[in-house]
């Protein structure tokens, strides 16, 4: 696949060779650890250790280069596993890096209380407003860490202007693409040096794989990052990389559709009288608007909102909701209704990025929109 392809069919046909031995046009699932040598070092296809190289693994990683428009691209057993190989790769001790005001939970613990023990510091700043970045920079500064849209409050943070800041103080910006997906939006182009992604989310795109991914346009640091990969080791196993990569075949028709029943679903709450406050970047009065419209093919598939009632009145929300499974992830082709207060981000209490007690966040699916509204509409009833 070349640039001269369309996203669809890049989706579809990159990594995926038809099979050699049987013509297979899905590539096989090489449960495999180890592989014959001809010969000490003789390798047949470069693979001898399924840590190191495997085949499956490797028809996902061609794809998730392709998809991003990177030159290479890394998969792993979870988005976090792609976050810590990324964090040890770029960081030594004593380093600085800028993380957003609103992150995924699992991230901010990540840094909270796992790479901050080693010695590496981290501060919070507004990344929707690329001054509050600049004012965070210190001189060990390494990399700055953006999520756009944010999680879980949809902010929206704008990439070529925040990838000037990072260029300027010689650090790296690192895009967390998961709620847009490489089909919404190509960070890379916008220049980052590093796309990360929870494939278990729009990726794999059916609530059955959990998985992570790197991708970066900079052979040198691909090198680095695909040492650190083998040599730690958390990598993905052959029938994950299989279902990612079955997954992100339908990709582009997924995302319009998550996208269309997202903006109807986010339209709805705006005029609901119980309804305090939509997070949606597809809506106009959404602070980040202008800017998602500017680099995302369109919205997305995740919507927040506060209720009026408090912390209460949200749980109850998301209890009395049917066609909404109240369930931790998002990304799957079924809608969930979660508390992020109580449950994504729960590690967050307490800390700069603790998120309002009455948010309800949605990952809208792809099923009938008005079954989807119907729903809501109960719930809040």
């Amino acid at each position: 696949m070349t640039d001269e392809h369309s996203f669809e069919t890049i989706a579809i046909h990159a990594g995926n060779t038809a099979d050699p031995l049987t013509g297979a046009v899905v590539p096989p699932i090489y449960q495999v650890s180890t592989y014959k040598q001809d010969g000490v070092g003789g390798l047949r296809g470069g693979y001898e250790y399924s840590r190191s190289a495997n085949p499956t693994r490797s028809a996902l990683e061609e794809n998730l280069a392709a998809l991003e428009g990177g030159r290479r691209g890394l998969a792993f057993a979870s988005g976090l596993a792609a976050e810590d190989c990324l964090l040890r790769t770029l960081l030594s001790p004593g380093d600085h890096v800028v993380i957003p005001n609103d992150a995924y939970g699992g991230t901010f613990r990540l840094f909270a209380k796992v790479v901050s023990r080693w010695g590496v510091e981290w501060s919070v700043a507004d990344t929707s407003d690329a001054a509050s970045v600049r004012a965070a920079l210190r001189p060990r500064t390494k990399a700055i860490w953006v999520e756009t849209p944010s999680n879980p409050l949809l902010g929206i943070s704008d990439i070529a202007a925040l990838a000037e800041v990072a260029r300027t103080a010689g650090a790296k910006l690192v895009v967390d693409n998961t709620f847009a997906s490489p089909y919404l939006q190509q960070p890379l182009a916008l220049g980052a040096d590093v796309v990360v992604h929870s494939t278990t989310k729009y990726m794999g795109g059916h609530s059955d794989v959990v998985g992570g991914a790197l991708v970066t346009a900079d052979n040198t640091l691909a090198d680095e990052l695909a040492y650190h990969q083998n040599a730690m080791g958390a990598i993905s196993g052959p029938f994950d990389a299989w279902l990612v990569l079955r997954g992100v075949k339908t990709l582009a028709v997924r995302m319009d559709r998550h996208s269309e029943n997202a903006t109807r679903v986010a339209e709805m709450l705006a005029r609901h009288p119980k309804v305090a406050k939509v997070y949606y970047p597809g809506l106009p009065e959404h602070p980040g608007h202008e800017i998602a419209a500017k680099q995302m093919k369109s919205f997305g598939g995740m919507v927040s909102f506060q209720v009026a009632g408090g912390e209460q009145a949200a749980i109850e929300v998301c209890g009395r909701a049917k066609v909404f499974t109240l369930g931790e992830s998002l990304g799957g082709v079924e809608s969930l209704i979660e508390h992020p207060g109580r449950m994504t981000h729960a590690s967050a209490a307490g800390s700069p990025l603790e998120v309002p007690d009455d948010l309800i966040r949605l990952s809208v699916g792809i099923e009938s929109a008005d079954d989807l509204l119907t729903d809501l509409q109960q719930a809040l009833a």
